[in-house]
C-alpha cells in the first residue's frame, strides 16, 4: 500500500519522538525526514526503529506532502512558511500560529470542536498542553451559555516535567523535581493564557481566568481541576458534556474523579464533573486529565493531520 510521506521538524524533541513514533506505527504515514540541528548525523532508536536525525537546513521540504513542525515558540512559524511554499500542509505544534498570538484565518486544532475547519486544511495550529485540558472541559458549559460573565474561572493544573521539553535545565534536575510539588508562572502570567482568552472570548464567555500551572513529579500528564461560575444550577451536572462529546473516540467522560494513569500513553480526555456544595453561587468542579504528549501535543497533531489528509481520524492513534 502506497504510504503518505510526512516529516517532523525538532524530531529530538519529546513532542518530536512522540510524533515520530506514532508515524512509523501509521498505517498509512511514512516518516520522510526528521530533523534535529543539534543532533544532525546522529541515529537514535525511536518506536523501536532507528532514525537518522538531518538537519533543519538540510532537508528537502517537498520531500513530504505533510510537515509537522515542533520546533521552538518563535522559530517554527518561518518553517511552517516554508514548507507551505512548497506545497506541503503543515501542523504547528508551537505557539505561533494559536489564537491570541497575532495571527488570524488559521484552522485551530481542538480537533472535536473544529473538524469542519480542519478537513482539507492547509495550515493547523495544534493547540497547547494545558489549553487542550482546560478548554475542552469548559467547551460545553460555553456552547450552552452557562458560565456566568461577570465570574471567575479558576483552573489549577499539574504537569510531568516532559511539558518542559527536554532543554537542561537546573529546575528540572531529579534532584530538584522528585519528591517535590511547586507551582510556576504564577500571578496569572502564563503564555498559555493568551489563547485560552482569545478562544473563550470567541466562544463569548466574558468570565475572568485565572490559571495557575504545577509541576509533577512524574514524566508525562496533566491534571486540571477547574472551577465554573454558573448562570443557573444545573439538575443534571454532566449532561451539557454528554450533549457536545457523544460519540467522540478521544473524549470519556466519568463518574469517578480521573487520575493520570487513565490516560498516559493516549490520546484520550478524561472528564468529571460536580457540583460545589457551599457556595453562594452555583458552581461547578471540573476535572480533566490527559496526557501532555499525546491528547496535549503529539497524539492531537496527528489527530488534527488524519483529518487533513482525509484519512480516518482514529487511525494511528491508542485509545
Amino acid at each position: 500500500m502506497n504510504r503518505i510521506p510526512v516529516g517532523v521538524l525538532g524530531a529530538s524533541g519529546y513532542a518530536g519522538r512522540e510524533l515520530c513514533t506514532l508515524i512509523m506505527r501509521h498505517p498509512n504515514l511514512s516518516l520522510a525526514f526528521a530533523t534535529a540541528n543539534d543532533q544532525r548525523g546522529s541515529t537514535t532508536q525511536i518506536g523501536g526503529r532507528p532514525i537518522t536525525f538531518v538537519g533543519t537546513d538540510d532537508v528537502a521540504l517537498n520531500a513530504a506532502e505533510l510537515v509537522f513542525s515542533a520546533l521552538p515558540h518563535g522559530a517554527s512559524k518561518e518553517w511552517v512558511a516554508r514548507a507551505r511554499e512548497t506545497g506541503a500542509r503543515a501542523v504547528d505544534l508551537s505557539a505561533d500560529l494559536r489564537p491570541g498570538n497575532g495571527c488570524e484565518g488559521i484552522a485551530y486544532g481542538l480537533t472535536e470542536l473544529n473538524r469542519a475547519a480542519l478537513e482539507g486544511s492547509s495550515i493547523v495550529a495544534n493547540p497547547g498542553c494545558y489549553p487542550t485540558s482546560i478548554l475542552l472541559a469548559l467547551a460545553p458549559l460555553a456552547a450552552q451559555g452557562l458560565i456566568a460573565k461577570d465570574g471567575t474561572i479558576v483552573a489549577n493544573c499539574a504537569s510531568g516535567v516532559t511539558g518542559a521539553g527536554n532543554t537542561p535545565k537546573r529546575e528540572f534536575l531529579f534532584g530538584e523535581v522528585a519528591e517535590n510539588f511547586r507551582a510556576y508562572g504564577v500571578g496569572n502570567s502564563h503564555r498559555h493564557l493568551n489563547e485560552m482568552r482569545a478562544t473563550l472570548a470567541q466562544w463569548g464567555v466574558h468570565a475572568d481566568l485565572v490559571f495557575t500551572p504545577h509541576l509533577l513529579p512524574v514524566v508525562r500528564g496533566i491534571l486540571s481541576t477547574i472551577t465554573v461560575p454558573l448562570v443557573r444550577p444545573l439538575d443534571d451536572a454532566m449532561a451539557p458534556w454528554r450533549a457536545m462529546y457523544d460519540g467522540e473516540p478521544f473524549i470519556e467522560l466519568s463518574d469517578q474523579q480521573p487520575s493520570l494513569r487513565d490516560v498516559v500513553h493516549r490520546n484520550a480526555v478524561r472528564i468529571s464533573v460536580s457540583a460545589l456544595a457551599g457556595t453562594r453561587t452555583p458552581m461547578l468542579l471540573v476535572t480533566s486529565a490527559i496526557d501532555n504528549l499525546m491528547k496535549g501535543a503529539a497524539g492531537q497533531a496527528l489527530q488534527n493531520a488524519n483529518l487533513m489528509l482525509g484519512l480516518d481520524e482514529t487511525a494511528g492513534l491508542p485509545t
